[in-house]
């Protein structure tokens, strides 16, 4: 899939590596300038410098004065912004537990990257993206945001509020000009799903046929099959598209593929 993205301003949260990078690396691959992000200024220096068209930025999503220098940075630089993708996100491994168990400080940590975090970059990012009567913004949710998981009570909580604020966005900025637009992956094929799911040593490594088993297609996708979705929502040729999130799950939440 090719797009002409020459001359767009992208910016993508959590771009050192998984899912981001590979959005990240295929606009840039399509001709747009992109700024990868993330909290360690040297990884996403490293993600970046495989491209041309990359530049690195140390953002911590948690931060909004460091999300504000982020956005002045990108429009002083390029006097533009075009797309963000928010991508960063943290779920948990050591507490997949019930309700009744899953610890506080945990909840908080997650839905103040997962949610929290994306409300401030979208704010930010916006705020330019309206004055110039343009903008694309492309939310990363998840399949656990449309059908709820067990023993993940605050992923699945934050997921879903990006879902709604997605289409809450889409109808307040489109008269601006502005689309925005959400994918919801299903489980990827990640260095994080590796150490809890496909990994040898994987926390999970022996319950991990029993989820596939509701996957059509029986395996993980790859982080490139859910940039390919990014990049769809970002082509310029993709201009009636609003509030919608798009489900790259191999046919999970389709239903059931198993007989009773």
């Amino acid at each position: 899939m090719t797009s002409d993205l020459r001359g767009t301003v992208n910016l993508v949260t959590g771009a050192a590596r998984g899912i981001g990078q590979a959005i990240a690396d295929r606009f840039a691959r399509n001709g747009g300038t992109v700024y990868y992000t993330d909290l360690v200024l040297a990884d996403a220096q490293a993600a970046a410098s495989a491209t041309p068209n990359g530049r690195a930025l140390e953002l911590d999503v948690t931060k909004p004065a460091q999300i504000a220098d982020a956005v002045k940075q990108v429009v002083a630089e390029c006097g533009r912004f075009d797309v963000l993708v928010n991508n960063a996100g943290v779920n948990t491994m050591a507490h997949r537990v019930p309700i009744d168990q899953f610890p506080r400080d945990e909840w908080d940590r997650i839905l103040a990257v997962d949610l929290t975090g994306l409300y401030e970059m979208s704010k930010a990012a916006s705020a330019v993206m309206r004055g110039q009567k343009r903008g694309r913004i492309i939310n990363i949710a998840s399949i656990a945001g449309l059908v709820p998981l067990r023993l993940q009570c605050a992923f699945v909580a934050a997921k879903a509020g990006v879902v709604n604020l997605t289409k809450a966005i889409a109808l307040e900025l489109g008269p601006h000009g502005i689309l925005t637009n959400g994918i919801a992956p299903g489980s990827t094929l990640t260095e994080g799903t590796r150490k809890l799911f496909y990994g040898d040593d994987g926390l999970f490594k022996e319950s991990v046929q029993r989820m596939l088993d509701h996957v059509p297609l029986g395996r993980p996708g790859t982080v490139d099959e859910i940039a390919v979705a990014a990049q769809f929502l970002a082509d310029p040729e993709n201009s009636y598209m609003n509030g919608h999130v798009l489900t790259v799950d191999g046919g999970w939440t389709a239903g059931y593929t198993r007989d009773f």
